[in-house]
């Protein structure tokens, strides 16, 4: 029987972070995500020999990248050997530019840039729709998975893409918000970064927080009405595809 007393679970990488197994959630109707079939990361472009191997022994097949061009050409993928099919799904990060602006004007305050992101997030469904839509596509072809998807970081686009992923499958909201907060202890990589920065501003731009999330599941609804119809309309992804998904990706 799996272990589901310690959640989520994280997978170790020496050169990598935030890279963790989205199985063992528990669902509203009493089943569990599966384990060993999808996971969510930060970018891969630091891995070792032995964190490649580790992704072949969770035999991964498919990599779904949801950083922009110029983002993944700066860090390319590292994994070498590991035997996994790269699928571009671009969501450009944009709001760093706002945020050096406000930062070159000496207009940016903690209000102020987290105000940034909590607008950044309340994009998400909509100019994201497409990425998501060849995630959720990608994720309903069992030849492709196992499967990871990751964008710089794995907190914004990819906490999002995680928060709708867990919803559909049935797992209650404050789970999702658990899962997406998770961020804070897992991601490493902007260690060293922003130091000059009053430590408020910089935690504003690093931290993953429950209004942002919150704002990007507000604007759905506003729009959409709930997760399902999103789905339905945005996604592509209809009832008989999710039902599909949850058979797959559900236990019991």
């Amino acid at each position: 029987m799996n272990d589901h007393s310690a959640l989520p679970h994280v997978v170790p990488l020496e050169g990598g972070s935030n890279f963790r197994d989205l199985g063992g959630y528990a669902t509203t109707d009493g089943r569990r995500v599966r384990r060993g079939l999808v996971f969510r990361s930060a970018h891969l472009g630091g891995l070792t020999d032995a964190d490649r191997t580790m992704l072949r022994a969770l035999a991964v097949r498919t990599i779904v990248d949801f950083r922009g061009v110029p983002e993944a050409a700066e860090t390319p993928h590292a994994i070498d050997g590991v035997g996994a099919t790269v699928v571009p799904a671009a969501i450009p990060a944009g709001v760093g530019e706002r945020i050096r602006e406000a930062m070159a004007d000496g207009s940016a305050s903690p209000a102020r840039v987290a105000g940034f992101m909590v607008e950044h997030y309340r994009t998400y469904p909509g100019r994201a729709a497409p990425a998501f839509r060849t995630l959720f596509a990608t994720l309903g072809d069992g030849e492709r998975r196992p499967l990871v998807f990751h964008c710089t970081a794995g907190k914004d686009r990819t906490g999002f893409a995680a928060a709708l992923l867990l919803t559909l499958l049935g797992v209650p909201r404050e789970t999702v918000i658990a899962d997406y907060l998770r961020t804070n202890a897992l991601w490493t990589g902007h260690v060293g970064f922003f130091t000059d920065f009053d430590p408020a501003l910089r935690a504003a731009i690093v931290e993953a927080r429950p209004d942002y999330i919150e704002a990007a599941f507000a604007a759905l609804v506003a729009e959409h009405g709930d997760v399902e119809t999103f789905a339905d309309r945005a996604l592509g992804f209809d009832a008989a595809a999710r039902e599909g998904l949850r058979e797959a990706l559900l236990e019991g």
